[in-house]
């Protein structure tokens, strides 16, 4: 598979919602989509066949919350792939995967792959997980990070990704975005497809908003153009 099997994307509309609105699009190896969404600490809301009321769950509880609410609906569902069965775990708000959920849906052996788009003006990102780690995650191919950076290479060479830094570089242009769901597809074995995503019965589930995290303490250090110096700390 190559960024050129993934063209479709372009011509789309669900895609193109997805990028709209933002997305996130998980695949987790082994582990079955309630479980999934337990990890996930989702609240179940039934099931849906197809991808169209899954949207509209999404846009209901926007409306709900008068869009100040950070939780979100997620449907997940199963797909054979590389090495076993896949669960597909899909979102429209463009709010990614919370790093911790990935741990530990790819910890003791497993793997997990990540792509996503916030929406708008967009920030695109590419994570992949195996056995509890953050390998390579990406925003721009050339600015990998993560404990084996270099690892997908070769990998992300052959489906159509330019790894050169070559400003002056007169190469085709490559279309970052399909090369992103080749190369999840490299590591998953699962193709993912239009009609994959618009017909599949997804298990639902509502994931709360992220609790704030607590704090004791605060500090407050400025210094301005003439060089002075304020500094303090507010301790609650």
């Amino acid at each position: 598979m190559t960024a050129h099997d993934y063209a479709w994307i372009r011509s789309s509309p669900l895609f193109r919602h997805a990028l709209e609105a933002g997305y996130t699009l998980t695949l987790v190896r082994d582990v079955a989509p309630g479980a999934v969404l337990r990890v996930m600490e989702a609240e179940p809301q039934g099931v849906c066949t197809g991808v169209d009321p899954l949207i509209g769950r999404q846009y209901e509880l926007l409306d709900a919350t008068d869009y100040r609410d950070a939780s979100f609906i997620a449907g997940a569902f199963t797909v054979p792939g590389e090495s076993g069965d896949w669960t597909v775990v899909l979102r429209f708000d463009g709010g990614g995967m919370r790093p911790r959920f990935v741990e530990a849906l790819s910890s003791k052996g497993g793997r997990a792959v990540v792509h996503s788009s916030n929406g708008g003006k967009p920030i695109d990102l590419f994570h992949w997980y195996e056995d509890g780690k953050l390998r390579t995650t990406f925003e721009w191919p050339t600015a990998r990070e993560g404990s084996a950076p270099g690892t997908l290479n070769p990998v992300m060479r052959e489906v159509g990704f330019d790894l050169s830094d070559d400003e002056g570089d007169t190469g085709a242009p490559v279309d970052t975005k399909a090369a992103v769901l080749a190369l999840a597809e490299r590591l998953t074995g699962v193709r993912v497809t239009e009609e994959l995503l618009r017909d599949a019965e997804y298990q639902l589930g509502q994931v709360p908003e992220e609790p704030a995290e607590e704090w004791n303490k605060i500090v407050i250090d400025i210094t301005d153009a003439d060089g002075e110096r304020f500094y303090k700390e507010v301790t609650r």
